[in-house]
């Protein structure tokens, strides 16, 4: 059985076409099919506040490919979700409704509460019983959980991402709120580490040294994050090798995930190779099995 989850980000919308396996009653996906596509509806959005006809059209086509690829696979359920730039845009329904029209596709679009929850679902079987602050970095949004135990204490989302720092809206208001929250919910009587997901974190993860398989140190994320700073984005394109849409956003991104550990006095950061597209997965099976 073939199931497949669409998230339609601010930066890139990505498609997961997996296997569900089961081995002695535990259930597991294997991945068989990813495609990634930087529709950037961010820079639209959180520019000039709706998604222009151009990027429209580009989302449609892709959906349509994206529907295409789910028949070829004999895809059996899926779930497409949108996060911060379609839920922000004046006319985001309205894409989706003609989304929907032309491909097929029915898109959800979440709130931040809702996106949190879907990746937290997921993330909780990578932590353990440590203090842990998980840190999720979109293109137009961030969202901030706290773990004892295992158990979620606390989560907001904040309007600050990648995309949207890379658009000029870098408020301090939110920077503040984000110190703010962190401050109030953080016990600082106890040790604290960090988990990071997003697109940036993973891809900051593979360029530095690390301390295991899925660890890190805040302190390599800030020499990788110069490092990649010091170079021109036309070097960090040809030189280090980035893709375009990750080059221009990879330095912004690395600073949340920095001023997050900061602020939370976190010094080591776990990435695993989860984030809402896994979730989504997972609600398709649940529904499924149903």
């Amino acid at each position: 059985m073939k199931l497949a989850a669409i998230d339609i980000g601010s930066n890139a919308a990505r498609m997961q076409i997996s296997t569900v396996l089961t081995n002695d009653d535990v259930i597991s996906f294997k991945r068989v099919e990813y495609v990634r596509f930087p529709l950037r509806l961010g820079h639209d959005v959180f520019t000039h506040g709706a998604l222009t006809p151009e990027s429209v059209q580009r989302t449609v086509k892709l959906m349509q490919a994206y529907k295409l690829l789910m028949e070829l696979h004999e895809v059996e359920a899926f779930m497409a979700c949108a996060t911060s730039a379609m839920r922000e845009a004046t006319n985001g329904r309205e894409v989706a409704d003609l989304v929907k029209l032309r491909s097929g596709i029915p898109i959800q679009i979440i709130d931040g509460q809702k996106e949190a929850e879907l990746i937290n679902n997921v993330v909780v079987l990578a932590l353990d019983e440590r203090q842990t602050l998980h840190i999720d970095v979109g293109g137009g949004s961030t969202e901030l959980n706290l773990y004892i135990n295992r158990k979620k204490l606390a989560s907001r989302s904040f309007k600050i991402g990648s995309v949207r720092l890379l658009e000029g809206k870098d408020m301090r208001s939110t920077w503040a709120k984000v110190e703010a929250w962190i401050a109030e919910n953080v016990d600082h009587s106890q040790p604290i580490v960090a988990v990071g997901t997003g697109g940036n974190i993973s891809k900051l993860f593979n360029l530095v040294s690390k301390t295991s398989d899925t660890t890190t140190t805040l302190s390599e994320i800030i020499r990788m994050r110069d490092y990649i700073a010091g170079f021109s984005l036309d070097d960090r394109i040809n030189k280090l090798r980035l893709n375009a849409d990750r080059a221009d956003v990879i330095v912004p991104a690395a600073q949340i995930y920095i001023s997050a550990m900061q602020w939370a006095g976190a010094t080591d950061i776990a990435v695993p190779d989860l984030g809402l597209k896994d979730g989504i997965l997972q609600v398709v099976y649940q529904q499924l099995a149903k």
